[in-house]
């Protein structure tokens, strides 16, 4: 027959799982803090990306209109240069 432990040391033994668990979820938490913190940086490139490809979308409509501008420009010079001869 076995004895049951001093009370003094499964006191002990508790204290020190205590501490080991706290231990681990401290470094949890902070696993998970700077998961957040990334994953807000990564929000914020997105949203500056979509913002940087909206306004390249936005100033590139001018170059099919000034591509038939220069074409219409031509057509006319063209047509001027040849009734002039």
């Amino acid at each position: 027959m076995t004895l049951p432990p001093p009370p003094e040391s499964v006191a002990v033994e508790l204290e020190k799982l205590r501490g080991t668990m706290a231990e681990g979820f401290a470094r949890v938490d902070g696993s998970l803090a700077l998961l957040v913190q990334r994953g807000d940086q990564t929000d914020r490139q997105l949203t500056d990306h979509d913002q940087r490809l909206d306004a390249l979308e936005r100033n590139r409509w001018p170059l099919p209109s000034l591509a038939a501008l220069v074409a219409v420009l031509g057509l006319i010079l063209s047509a001027w240069q040849f009734a002039g001869r």
